[in-house]
Formats: structure tokens, sequence, C-alpha cells
């Protein structure tokens, strides 16, 4: 259709169309029938052929449909062509100035505080911080200074804890040493503690977290946890795995990575105030019910677009919990938008944000949502 559109508008226009169509087609169908890539894509190939491919595909249905309805429009007015070539220039703007905008907001790292309010919270750890960065996606296509300033962001905030929640890396084992280039001189006074997001499982979770080992010095948590002391009184941090260990990843190397939140909290003692990390806030309401008093999550990235004054995202139509902090009981929950991106670099309203959660004592739970701040 774009090809009916655009012919007799010279330099070969249709012949360009037909060529970008091409070379962002034949790459999605040969990722369709190879179930992936059978070789590691580097920079230049996730640069110049995944992104033009995820682009375009975004792209070029719309400007088509836009086609069709502006040369049915043009019909009664014997111009069914210029309609049609006018819809999917309007189109095709539009999306370009949008997806600029996005590509821009992808680059705004911020910075929010949210205040926990936690019952039963031991005096010691009344005004702890846990700094909280999740779904990175870092592979070699990721900016080097954009990394660099979540890094030093994260430093320069002190935090006690460090939370690193799932999607560590983009799709492949081999992009972890991109993320230890940036983060592996993280520390913090109660620990850097890594979960598994369903990215990481997809790359084969066994690879990963080897590869961390071997060149972080975090703590991977997989349904697992660690009872953490300050001035005698003790806090129990606890990682779960992740849903997507499943069928979908059936094949992949994934041992234990499924979720199983009895496992996770059977070495937490009778009694003790417990913080979870659990990439898909899907898992949230089973960590409640035993009794979590503080779950951070991600994975949703509040879809990458949201009107936060209205609490709504791209993920809210898909998700009981897609964005922001909720609250059930005693339970709190609050989900990161990410630090980094899927795909595309496009985040609108749901700009990279590094969460600082400072626990408070309280008789009643709550959650205390500051705006974000641009990072340093």
């Amino acid at each position: 259709m774009l090809g009916v559109v655009t012919r007799d508008l010279g330099w070969g226009a249709p012949l360009v169309v037909a060529l970008i169509g091409l070379y962002t087609t034949i790459p999605l169908l040969l990722f369709v029938k190879w179930r992936g890539w059978p070789f590691y894509p580097g920079a230049a190939f996730r640069l110049l052929v995944v992104r033009a491919v995820l682009y375009s595909q975004l792209v070029l249905p719309f400007a088509a449909a836009a086609a069709v309805v502006g040369m049915l429009i043009g019909v009664p007015f014997g111009h069914s062509l210029l309609f049609g070539r006018l819809a999917a220039g309007a189109i095709v703007g539009t999306a370009a100035l949008v997806l600029l905008a996005g590509y821009f907001g992808s680059r705004r790292l911020v910075v929010r505080e949210v205040d926990a309010s936690v019952p039963g919270l031991p005096a010691a750890f009344d005004g702890v911080r846990i700094a909280q960065i999740s779904d990175l996606h870092v592979g070699p296509q990721t900016s080097r200074r954009f990394l660099a300033r979540v890094a030093a962001a994260v430093t320069q905030a002190a935090p006690d804890v460090i939370a690193v929640t799932g999607d560590v890396v983009d799709d492949r084992a081999e992009d972890v040493p991109w993320y230890a280039a940036a983060f592996a001189t993280l520390d913090a006074p109660l620990g850097v503690y890594i979960i598994p997001g369903n990215h990481d499982i997809y790359a084969g979770w066994d690879a990963v977290a080897h590869s961390l080992r071997q060149r972080t010095t975090a703590t991977i948590l997989v349904n697992d946890a660690r009872v953490v002391e300050r001035r005698g009184a003790r806090l129990a941090i606890v990682g779960t795995g992740d849903p997507a260990a499943g069928p979908r990843a059936a094949g992949i190397p994934n041992d234990g990575a499924a979720p199983d939140v009895d496992r996770a909290l059977a070495g937490v003692p009778a009694g003790t105030t417990t913080v979870a990390f659990a990439h898909n806030p899907a898992l949230w309401p089973g960590l409640a019910t035993r009794g979590v008093s503080l779950t951070l999550s991600g994975h949703t990235h509040w879809g990458q677009f949201a009107l936060p004054r209205l609490g709504w995202s791209l993920a809210s139509p898909f998700l009981e919990h897609a964005m922001g902090g909720h609250r059930e009981g005693d339970a709190l929950l609050y989900i990161n938008p990410g630090t980094g991106y899927w795909g595309i670099p496009f985040r609108l309203g749901a700009f990279p944000e590094i969460t600082i959660v400072r626990l408070r004592q309280a008789h009643e739970a709550a959650l205390s949502i500051g705006a974000p701040k641009l990072a340093a």
C-alpha cells in the first residue's frame, strides 16, 4: 500500500519503500524461523538491524492503514491518492516526533525517594535506605555514558542496601560483561543483591548467574534469604525466582529459577521484618499473605509510556499491579518503572528511575512517594 501511495513521486520512491520493507522484514522472519539469533548480536547488529526492525514494525503498519483510510476518504473528492499520501505522511511525521521525544526520555535519568512505613520495624533499621535499580537490559548497544550515570547516582546516594531487581541483561548471557563493566564496583554496608527477571531467564539464568558471580561481588538471591544485623536487631532480605522459568523457557538451563515463595521464606526467623525483591509484581500477593512487609518489583516498565498523575500506563490494562505503590493490610509494594529500556530507547512519563526507599518505623503501613528528580 505504501508503494502505491508513493508512486509517481520520483526518485524511485516505491523502490525505496520496497527495499526498506525487505530490510526490516527479512531479519524478523529469520528471527522467528531460528527462534532467536544463532550468533551473538553485537552492538552494530542490534543498532542497525534489530532496532531498525523494531522501529519499522511499529510505524509502517500504522502508516499503511492510514494510507488506506486516506484513500477511501479521498474517493468522493476525486483525490484518493493525494489523501492517502497526506494521511500516511501525517502518521509517519507524528510517529517520528513521538519516537524522538521518547528517545530523549530514555536518557532522562531520575531519582525518586520513597518512604516505606513498616509496622514492627526494629528501631535499628529506622532510616535504612535501599537503592533499587531494575530492568537495565544491558547489552553491547547500551550507552556506556548512561550506565556510568546510573552507577554514579547510586554511589552518590550512599544507600545501606542496593537491589537490582531483575532483567539485568538484554537477552543473552554474553551481555553480563557489559553489566559488570558498569556496576561490578557497587557496594553497600548491608549488601548488593541481584535477582533474576524474565529476560535473564530467557538468556539462560544458569549461565547469567555464573557470569555474575565471576564478575561481581553481589549476592545472587533466588528463592533465598539473607538476615542482616544492625545494632543487635535483624532484618530479612528475600529474593524470589521469576515466573518466566516455565514453558516458554523450556530447554533453557534455569535450574531452580522458578518462583518458590515457601522456599524463599524458609530461612527467615519467625517474627523478623522482611523485605522482598521480586521482579514480577504478580508475586506480591503470595509474599504479602506470608507476612512480607515490603516488596520491591520491576518488570512492567510502566509500559514505557505513562500518565503518572492519572495512575495509568500502557501496562495498566494488562496487569493488576502495573505501576507505583500499593498497599494490602500491612504489606507494601513499590514497582520501579525500570532504569533502562527494552526494545527501542523510548520512555515518556515513565522515565528511567533509581528508587531510594527509606524504611520507617510506624504503627500503620504506608508509602509516601516523592516526585522524581533529575539525577546529577
